[in-house]
């Protein structure tokens, strides 16, 4: 089999997964549900990347340890881009141990000083091992103020733990195996889609978004 062949077969695959694993529809005001869609895909907690406005949310549930977290990270990047409409939301699930849960927590300290994209992008752009040292360094020249994200984030602790363990009730609840898994629309797509893929699950869910109005 080709590579060519192999993409697009691990494509076609990914979209028949998503098809037979669609988001269950729960009450959008029931805050109280882990699984409801507006705590999936609305939590006020966790900022919005690409069109907040967009009329389809893709959700990850990612890592930053996870090489294909980081593999997919620039298709991804590059899809919701060209799209335009996409609301992107990204839920750490740092399962790899303690300079995830490190990376994690520091990233979503970040958002205080409204540099929440910009601490995602420099430790998911990461090369080497993650470590506390490095995700400082990469964190510092990516123009975050340490100081303040680590007073933030002694100030804000529990709240940021609260986030990382509904994310976690989250993942686990979905049926996801690890990362990276995502929600794009109302449909569950484990693994890690190429761009095609993305392409492919974002119309399919536009499609079904559109069916369920008529």
């Amino acid at each position: 089999m080709t590579r060519k062949t192999f993409s697009a077969s691990l494509a076609t695959l990914l979209l028949l997964t998503s098809a037979m694993l669609p988001l269950q529809a729960r009450a959008e005001d029931d805050d109280g549900d882990i699984l409801s869609e507006a705590r999936i895909l609305r939590d006020p907690a966790i900022p919005v990347l690409g069109n907040a406005d967009g009329d389809i949310t893709i959700v990850e549930y990612f890592d930053y340890q996870c090489p294909y977290c980081r593999k997919i990270s620039p298709d991804l990047a590059k899809v919701v881009r060209d799209d335009g409409h996409i609301r992107l939301i990204f839920k750490d699930w740092p399962i790899f141990g303690g300079p995830s849960i490190y990376a994690a927590r520091m990233t979503l300290a970040a958002k205080y000083q409204d540099k929440f994209a910009e601490a995602h992008e420099a430790l998911i752009s990461l090369k080497d091992k993650l470590s506390e040292a490095n995700a400082d360094a990469a964190l510092s020249a990516a123009g975050i103020d340490l100081a303040r994200a680590k007073a933030d984030l002694a100030a804000k602790g529990s709240e940021i733990d609260a986030v990382l363990a509904h994310n976690h009730e989250q993942a686990m609840g979905l049926g996801f195996q690890g990362t990276p898994a995502f929600i794009i629309g109302r449909f569950r797509v484990p693994g890690a889609p190429n761009a095609q893929a993305f392409k492919q699950a974002i119309a399919d869910a536009r499609k079904a978004a559109a069916a369920s109005t008529k």
